[in-house]
């Protein structure tokens, strides 16, 4: 894909797969919800969660965004995590209402996860992406 496709592709409310480092060094991979801002993937979690200490004690990590429909499209996002708490429960509202496409309830989403945990958003700066995109008829990977 061309980096505005890419672009589109990333900016459409897609389930992705964030995959961080276990301290035994295996994957934990789940999906997320993320924002693609900037050239960026926000992220909204809690500090309770494990993909957050893996991410203390090791940044790097991939994020996965495909399609789920044949033929597949998708981006690979090899990046370097940062935890960032400043206006966390306000920020996460624009990532929710993404996928609720209503501000209203993703704002009360967000307030209900806010008072039984404490958010933080993980800003994911990429230093390799992949894409690929069958629809074009080729089976080789872009780089």
């Amino acid at each position: 894909m061309s980096a505005d496709e890419i672009d589109t592709f990333l900016s459409a409310p897609r389930l992705a797969r964030l995959s961080t480092i276990n301290p035994d060094g295996t994957p934990h991979t789940l999906p997320i919800w993320y924002a693609w801002h900037g050239g960026e993937v926000l992220v909204s979690t809690q500090t309770i969660q494990r993909k957050v200490r893996n991410v203390q004690r090791d940044p790097r990590v991939t994020v996965l965004v495909d399609s789920d429909r044949m033929p597949y499209r998708g981006v690979m996002i090899y990046g370097e995590a940062t935890l960032e708490p400043d206006d966390a429960a306000a920020r996460r509202v624009d990532i929710f209402e993404r996928y609720f496409g209503d501000r209203d309830a993703a704002a009360a989403y967000a307030e209900q996860l806010a008072r039984k945990w404490e958010p933080v958003i993980m800003r994911i700066t990429p230093t390799e992406m992949i894409s690929f995109d069958y629809t074009k008829g080729s089976l080789t990977p872009e780089t």
